[in-house]
This record gives structure tokens, C-alpha cells and sequence, in this order.
């Protein structure tokens, strides 16, 4: 990991993350769910960019990460010093998924900045994957997350972890709710009418 962190030294960076597709069922690519949760979060990075952000940091994960993977990726062409920096939790972390995502995976991996495992080994236990979440508080500034009280799921961890890493550092946590979304739904259905 040496190389990355002298690499960011000193840059504005973010952590984006979320729900799998699957815990707000989305179980295609076509779900137009997919394309709101993307303009949510490519709002704020845009705010961001302003502000000096630099990289964005996601763990690989299904869902929300690589969406927003793909998101910086299609940023890049308007702001080509934005980096998308992948760290996934373990080697190998996308061997059991099927086909069609692990492409998807690869082709967005393969156009990222910089692509690493904080564990150097296949997956062993859960503690890799509080690991990988503590590492991404530590090498960032701020958190993103697409993440609603109200539903928990996977995201719940890293969210509360994040609220006490943020009190007892300079740390910015940013949220994207479900009323954030529904907002957004509005948004675009005022635009067509």
C-alpha cells in the first residue's frame, strides 16, 4: 500500500459506497433505480470538484461502488485530473460473482488509477472487511454514502464506524437518503412533463 498513500499524500479524497444492488433490489443494470442513485452521487462529487477533490475511493463492492466507478469514469472526460482509486477488501473479491458483473468489474478496474487489495490474501474472515473500512476512513477526508437509517443493510458498518471515526477526526460525512432519490425521481419526471 506504500505506493497509494504516496501517491494521494496531501490530495482531497472521498470514499464513495453503499448498498449492494441486491438490498434495494436491483438485480439489473436496465433498472432505472441505477441511473438515479448515479446522478445522486455525481451531483456531489461535481459540488466536490469544485472544492479541489481529486480522487474517489470505492472497495469494488456490487451496487452503489461500482456505480459510482462508472460515474468518475465518465467525469473524467470534462475533469481528467479526477482519479478513481479502487482498494477491495481481499484478493480475488470478485471470483464468485457471475460473468456479467465480474465484467463489468474488470472493464471499470481496468480504466481506474490505481487498483490494489489492502489484504493480500483470498478471503479468510469478516475482519478483512473492517479492516477494508477502516482503512478507507483513514486514507480519505470525507465518506459518500448512499445509505437511509431506515433500511439498514450491509452499508450500516461502515456508516457507524464513520460517525465515530468523523467525531474524533477532521472528516466529512456525506449521505445520500432515499428522500434524496425520491427528489430526484420528482426532478426529472417535472423536467418531462
Amino acid at each position: 500500500m506504500k505506493d497509494f498513500r504516496e501517491q494521494v499524500a496531501g490530495l482531497k479524497i472521498i470514499t464513495v459506497s453503499g448498498y449492494k444492488a441486491h438490498e434495494i433490489g436491483v438485480f439489473k443494470k436496465s433498472d432505472p433505480a441505477v441511473e438515479i442513485i448515479k446522478k445522486a452521487i455525481k451531483q456531489q462529487l461535481l459540488s466536490r470538484l469544485d472544492e479541489g477533490l481529486e480522487w474517489v475511493l470505492i472497495s469494488g463492492q456490487l451496487g452503489v461502488e461500482l456505480w459510482a466507478g462508472e460515474v468518475v469514469l465518465e467525469l473524467k472526460d470534462s475533469f481528467p485530473e479526477l482519479k478513481l482509486g479502487i482498494l477491495t477488501a481481499f484478493e480475488g473479491h470478485d471470483e464468485k460473482w457471475n460473468e456479467a458483473n465480474q465484467e463489468m468489474y474488470q472493464s471499470i478496474s481496468m480504466e481506474a488509477d490505481f487498483v490494489d487489495s489492502i489484504s493480500r490474501r483470498p478471503y479468510e474472515s469478516p475482519q478483512q472487511l473492517k479492516n477494508k473500512n477502516f482503512f478507507h476512513l483513514q486514507k480519505s477526508d470525507g465518506l459518500l454514502m448512499v445509505y437511509d437509517e431506515e433500511k439498514e443493510g450491509s452499508p450500516k458498518f461502515l456508516w457507524e464506524l464513520a460517525k465515530e471515526y468523523s467525531a474524533a477526526n477532521h472528516f466529512e460525512l456525506m449521505q445520500i437518503t432515499f428522500q434524496d432519490l425520491q427528489w430526484i425521481v420528482e426532478e426529472e419526471q417535472f423536467k418531462n412533463e
